[in-house]
């Protein structure tokens, strides 16, 4: 026994255990509007926080305590700070960081378990709608930050051809729209065009159609259910999945009816997670969290389907290569990254 290693793994894994109870302290602060109370920067007492968010001023101090244990905020003399730097995290969500929404998607982790032990013990699936609720909103709020900062300005332009046909009038699916952020967003920017959003899942396109509403663009965006092998082969000039195609039981054939809608000039998007093609390029902070959520959803709602490829959320841009090579496809590349996305264009 190595006790300088065994000494070293234990500080790890109290590390690791004092972060996933800091996520559900911010689950907490983000629905009870804590830290949007904060984003002001000044200094804050429990008491005074407390009475702005209607809460009990005692446990407003444990969480408080526990915001500056983690170093959240900043503590001086019984007075609590967030900073600029953690507020767009935390509190803006028109940041492109804006990451407090999203830790939803950590609770359905540990809310979801028994079904995920079951899934392990049998044949492996779980469908995407059998998971908790908080699933769906917080991969929403998860990926609308990024999707708003890079999706218009700079993953459409990194295609060949793809922002003068949105900008003169093109039609658009986004498969596996999930609720519409990505559909809504383009829609927003582009309004000669048209957009079909597609997803299985039918409470989510339920919520899709109130986010057109919201948003005013419901003149120029359709949302249906239908999986990835059964919306209409319109002649689209876009069809973009977005971190969604490995979690399709089956991504060949999903890939094949991209190529069969597409128009004979039309282009795939498609949004991966980031990842290389290797375990040991994968072993890192973004690695460990993509292939957590991989093991709870992704793979088992793969595995719930037809075929149950079972990509995984770390699938790597070869193995993605592979999918539109044998779905019939000729040109394939990066087109541009982010530390959290591959975007790759598939064309005929």
């Amino acid at each position: 026994m190595d006790e300088t290693k065994l000494n070293a793994f234990m500080g790890k894994l109290v590390t690791d255990m004092g972060g996933a109870a800091l996520m559900a302290t911010v689950l907490v602060g983000e629905e009870l509007g804590l830290y949007r109370a904060m984003a002001d920067g000044q200094p804050t007492s429990p008491e005074e926080l407390a009475a702005k968010a209607a809460c009990n001023p005692r446990l407003i101090r444990e969480w408080l305590n526990t915001q500056a244990a983690a170093g959240y905020v900043e503590t001086t003399e019984g007075r609590f700070r967030l900073p600029a730097e953690q507020a767009m995290a935390l509190a803006d969500e028109d940041s492109p960081v804006y990451v407090a929404g999203g830790a939803s998607v950590l609770a359905s982790l540990f809310l979801d378990k028994d079904k995920v032990v079951a899934a392990m013990r049998g044949n492996g699936g779980l469908s995407w709608g059998d998971h908790h609720q908080c699933l769906f909103s917080g991969t929403e709020r998860f990926f609308r930050p990024g999707y708003r900062a890079h999706l218009v300005a700079e993953w459409l332009p990194a295609l060949d051809g793809v922002v003068a046909k949105l900008r003169a009038g093109a039609r658009v699916a986004d498969v596996g729209c999930g609720h519409g952020a990505s559909t809504v967003i383009m829609a927003q920017a582009f309004p000669a065009s048209r957009f079909f959003g597609f997803d299985f899942h039918a409470p989510s396109i339920t919520t899709a159609r109130t986010r057109a509403g919201e948003r005013g663009v419901v003149d120029r965006v359709t949302f249906e259910v239908a999986n990835a092998q059964g919306y209409p082969a319109n002649g689209y000039d876009l069809i973009c999945f977005f971190d969604c195609l490995h979690d399709m039981g089956d991504p060949v054939g999903a890939a094949r009816h991209a190529r069969e809608a597409l128009a004979p000039d039309g282009t795939v998007l498609l949004v991966e997670p980031f990842a290389g093609d290797r375990l040991e390029e994968n072993i890192n902070p973004v690695g460990r969290l993509f292939y957590a959520a991989s093991t709870f959803i992704c793979t088992p709602n793969s595995l719930s389907q037809k075929v149950g490829l079972g990509l995984g959320a770390q699938a790597g841009e070869a193995r993605l290569r592979r999918v539109f090579m044998d779905a019939g496809f000729t040109r394939f590349r990066r087109a541009t990254t982010t530390p959290f996305n591959l975007i790759l264009e598939a064309r005929r």
